[in-house]
């Protein structure tokens, strides 16, 4: 951002979609262990299973972040 105060706007928008963004997989990673603590805890599932799944879901949630890399403002449109 350097000096250039007109970088603001968009370091504000990509902060707010880096936070709503961190939450989205903060509840998918800990849901996804939740159900399969007691999916493994219950013997529904083979360890070999959980652990799969378990990495399936933190490739999940890398793909869910890489969205913040085309963070664009929205464009403002001009009354006519």
């Amino acid at each position: 951002m350097a000096d250039d105060l007109s970088k603001l706007p968009f370091a504000v928008g990509l902060s707010r979609a880096s936070r709503r963004i961190i939450i989205q997989n903060l509840a998918v990673s800990l849901g996804v262990i939740a159900l399969l603590i007691a999916a493994s805890v219950t013997g529904a599932i083979a360890l070999s299973g959980v652990v799969l799944l378990h990495e399936g879901s933190t490739i999940i949630v890398a793909l869910n972040a890489l969205r913040l890399l085309s963070f664009r403002l929205p464009e403002k449109t001009l009354a006519p």
